[in-house]
């Protein structure tokens, strides 16, 4: 029976041959949970245990706890649950990266918590992002990872997949997060929804892998279960740099003939840049349909577009020039490791020299979170996922997204601007 990529990580989880469809009981390669949802993973699995002799989660090592929405603790309750998650992973052994590392979704693939075919869950719904690797990775909820801290398993139904073959050289200025905008707003936030959404075709075999992580983060945002690219060589020379002796096992593709739900064709050749308008991932247009909307603040960072690569278009954007007056520019590398090569490069004191503002590596204003917010009326253009109401500050401002390399040219500007006229 020839099966999806998707079908041969859950055959594997399951120790037999599985279909899409199928109700299974999965064995979980990986485990992670954050500051927010962890404190109520940890209080569930505690009910779970309660009164057993063996209090212990199924198998510390394959359970990652990391800090990055409230970093540094920006309340007493933040803190508190800090302190909470610190005592638990010390009590089970448990890796926890604290407040340094990092956005979790970066982190966890760049420290070799990811593998080709590996089943991942992660409390938060971008852990889609690790698809990006060849691993089927899936956001739960809170009360499933307290099932899975106890068992180290959870129920799926084995997800269809819907096969996305993007072509093309990608056009000046056009990058990855281009691509998937245009895919959502083509398919719609339910256009896969409970399906693995797999990206293929020439423009995703030529991205990087940051460029395959901004693809599969995004695949929640048209409702699917996860995102995923094949593994490939360069999947091996980036997983041979952080795992001693790696070595990629073809099998983890989609057969020849293995039946899909559905499969679109892209060709991305003449693609615009993209930008999803207020207040839906879906509602996107091109940059020329919105260039002139007046805006008070850009965004660039969150685990869509936070890696070095993503910052590196921005530096090269600016290149000397200053923040437009009335922006405010925040630059927020996704890890230690991205923060530590953006330093490196110079282009911190290139960016605070342009009037930007660099933080450390966390989450910032993507959820609302403890700085960067929007007040009433105004005006945000993010590199991160969502635009929802309330998203990035309050209910009354509005969320755009875009590329890196659109929200530097707009930066510039204080308005909406084509970066391919900068």
């Amino acid at each position: 029976m020839a099966q999806t990529i998707s079908e041969k990580i859950f055959s594997k989880a399951c120790d037999k041959k599985v279909k899409a469809g199928d109700f299974v009981l999965a064995n979980i390669d990986c485990a992670m949970t954050h500051d927010i949802t962890g404190p109520l993973a940890v209080w569930g699995f505690r009910e779970i245990v309660k009164g057993k002799k063996n209090r212990k989660v199924w198998d510390p090592s394959k359970i990652v706890i990391l800090f990055d929405h409230q970093v540094p603790a920006d309340s007493l309750n933040a803190a508190a649950n800090h302190i909470f998650l610190r005592q638990f992973a010390k009590e089970q052994g448990i890796l926890n990266y604290d407040v340094f590392e990092g956005v979790c979704h970066q982190v966890m693939p760049e420290k070799g918590h990811v593998r080709p075919g590996d089943l991942i869950v992660g409390s938060d719904s971008h852990t889609c992002a690790y698809g990006a690797l060849g691993a089927f990775s899936t956001g739960i909820g809170s009360t499933d990872m307290a099932f899975v801290f106890a068992t180290g398993k959870l129920w799926f139904r084995v997800p269809q997949t819907f096969r996305f073959e993007v072509e093309g050289k990608l056009p000046r200025c056009v990058y990855p997060k281009d691509v998937i905008l245009h895919l959502i707003g083509d398919v719609g936030v339910e256009g896969a929804r409970y399906m693995t959404s797999e990206f293929c075709g020439s423009t995703v075999r030529n991205m990087d892998v940051s460029g395959r992580m901004t693809m599969s983060n995004m695949a929640i945002e048209m409702g699917g279960k996860a995102g995923i690219v094949e593994a490939d060589k360069t999947t091996e020379k980036y997983l041979a740099e952080r795992i001693p002796g790696f070595t990629l096992d073809p099998k983890w593709k989609s057969d020849k003939d293995a039946l899909f739900a559905e499969s679109k064709h892209y060709d991305v050749s003449d693609l615009s840049p993209q930008v999803a308008c207020p207040h839906n991932v879906d509602n996107v247009k091109s940059v020329e349909e919105v260039e002139g909307t007046k805006i008070d603040q850009v965004f660039v960072g969150s685990c869509t577009n936070g890696r070095f690569e993503d910052i590196e278009i921005v530096a090269k954007m600016l290149d000397g020039e200053k923040v437009a007056k009335g922006v405010r520019l925040l630059i927020i590398p996704a890890s230690h490791t991205e923060y530590m090569k953006t330093l490196r490069a110079g282009y911190v004191e290139q960016f605070m020299e342009a009037g930007a503002i660099v933080e450390s590596p966390c989450c910032g204003p993507c959820m609302g979170g403890s700085f960067g917010l929007l007040g009433k009326g105004e005006v945000g253009l993010s590199t991160s996922n969502r635009n929802f109401k309330g998203r990035q500050g309050s209910p009354d401002a509005f969320v755009y997204l875009s590329s890196p390399a659109t929200a530097a040219a707009s930066a510039l500007y204080g308005e909406i601007k084509d970066p391919r006229k900068v």
